[in-house]
């Protein structure tokens, strides 16, 4: 959420319905689009001087928050002026995304019914893999995901979507899998969710090649669910993961998006064997101008799920080259490109369990096991059991293990804690085995129990903790740290990095 005064919140939605009323006819007259673009950027970069003076976060924080409000504002201008988005993705894009979660910061009310009863703020959204289904094998899969039957049921499906909405106040929703639109039941699939709860933004994670004609055709006239298509890199690569063909089908499917006007991005893997290639200059462009994409996530490798590895993560020296390249891109070309570890600054830290200061999630996959994250797969609770015993997600929610993690959090935020390196799961795995020792979470799957008895894993976790605080901890104290900022709204140049 930006940090706006009430005068400048009503000049941005003002600006706002400008654009959504008037769509691709009137956002291309440039003096206007100019003048409505320019004034959001003073109100993002009025709320940056003030947050320097007033905010209690380190000073470069919010340095990165005003890059990425930037670069969203960008992406939005660009995907109105090319005329991208059908007219419902359009209203949803500004009216949910932008206007409710962004400027207004989400449903006030609830939120502070929630605050009212358990002292802190409720969780931002919640992380939904409905189904274990998938019609690809994918190399090192992090769900272990292929042919089988697991799944929610329908109803739970869509009551875990009710309450995220009146117990939390939430309106946006991860969907991963398995491959989400693989989801059937009772008849019913992942769009018809995203039908019911129009009020809703939903982020697919998909491999892309289930969205034929009909599904493009249907994802424009709903304009809230938006799939991110995951991509290894160029052909080569993808196709040596994901399997033969695999990249030229994502292509197909990127072609039927962009004609039917669906808001659409890609997810990104990177590894020690990939990270360059996609962030080149040149797979940048292919992605984001070639074939218009307008988002990007960014997973770096984790060793979970199928055949995990400590081998495949980028090294502690790529990985901080990582963030310096991809602040590169946020900043020269207003890109929304968002790296899930390397990008702690922006949500202050990690996000699992629900966080209590805002902003956090929790995972509920096919099987109704409730985790912290989907990528720490431990899970000390079951929705199924839940809603059995008449309880609601909340319950779940406040589960002790959960209490647990969110209290690690808070200390290492209150210690300062380096937010390059945010994950209990793969940046302070000793901590995380000293809660799961404790709590005693079950497995979600015989890898995740696997890698919990392999003394070599968490050794080598550890050693890679350690190698990575040594080379990004200069660059949090000295970059993020560093007191005597400007307040003349001048955004700090990035660091070298040898």
């Amino acid at each position: 959420m930006l940090s706006l005064s009430p005068v400048q919140k009503m000049a941005l939605n003002v600006g706002m319905e400008v654009l959504v009323r008037g769509g691709p006819s009137l956002v291309r007259v440039k003096p206007l689009r100019q003048a409505i673009v320019h004034s959001a950027e003073s109100v993002i970069m009025d709320g940056q001087k003030r947050a320097r003076i007033t905010s209690e976060y380190p000073p470069g924080l919010n340095d990165d928050k005003t890059l990425i409000g930037l670069a969203i504002l960008h992406t939005a201008e660009r995907a109105l002026t090319d005329a991208r988005l059908s007219p419902a993705t359009r209203r949803c894009l500004f009216r949910i995304v932008i206007q409710s979660l962004f400027i207004e910061g989400g449903d006030r009310a609830t939120l502070g019914a929630f605050r009212a009863h358990y002292g802190v703020n409720p969780p931002g959204f919640l992380l939904i893999s409905p189904g274990k289904a998938c019609n690809l094998r994918c190399v090192g899969c992090y769900a272990d995901s292929g042919p089988t039957a697991e799944k929610l049921d329908w109803d739970t499906l869509d009551r875990m979507v009710t309450e995220a909405k009146t117990l939390w106040g939430a309106r946006y929703f991860a969907i991963s899998g398995g491959e989400p639109l693989a989801y059937r039941s009772d008849g019913k699939t992942l769009l018809d969710v995203a039908e019911k709860h129009p009020d809703c933004f939903f982020l697919m994670f998909t491999n892309g090649t289930l969205i034929g004609d009909k599904v493009a055709s249907r994802l424009a006239q709903l304009g809230n669910l938006s799939p991110a298509i995951s991509l290894e890199g160029w052909r080569e690569r993808t196709d040596a993961r994901r399997g033969a063909g695999i990249f030229d089908k994502v292509l197909e499917a990127m072609n039927r998006l962009r004609a039917a006007g669906v808001l659409f991005g890609v997810s990104l893997t990177p590894t020690c064997d990939n990270a360059e290639e996609i962030l080149s200059d040149e797979f940048v462009d292919f992605c984001f101008q070639q074939q218009g994409a307008l988002f990007g996530f960014m997973f770096q490798y984790m060793p979970i799920g199928r055949s995990f590895t400590l081998d495949l993560m980028p090294t502690p020296q790529q990985r901080l080259w990582m963030w310096r390249r991809s602040w590169e891109i946020i900043r020269e070309r207003q890109i929304f490109l968002a790296d899930f570890w390397n990008h702690g600054t922006l949500s202050q830290g990690c996000i699992a369990a629900g966080r209590s200061n805002g902003g956090g999630y929790l995972c509920v996959d096919w099987n109704g096991a409730v985790s912290s994250c989907v990528f720490m797969p431990y899970s000390p609770v079951n929705i199924n059991e839940v809603y059995a015993q008449g309880k609601t997600l909340s319950d779940a929610w406040a589960d002790p293990f959960f209490a647990d993690v969110r209290r690690w959090q808070h200390s290492y935020r209150q210690d300062n804690g380096n937010w390059l390196m945010p994950c209990p799961m793969r940046d302070h795995h000793a901590d995380l085995r000293r809660l799961l020792a404790e709590h005693e979470p079950e497995p979600t799957d015989a890898n995740a129990r696997a890698a919990l008895l392999d003394e070599g894993y968490a050794h080598g976790l550890a050693e890679y903790d350690a190698a990575y605080q040594a080379l990004s901890e200069p660059i949090w104290k000295e970059h993020y740290l560093r007191p005597g900022v400007s307040t003349d709204g001048e955004i700090r140049p990035l660091p070298k990095i040898e």
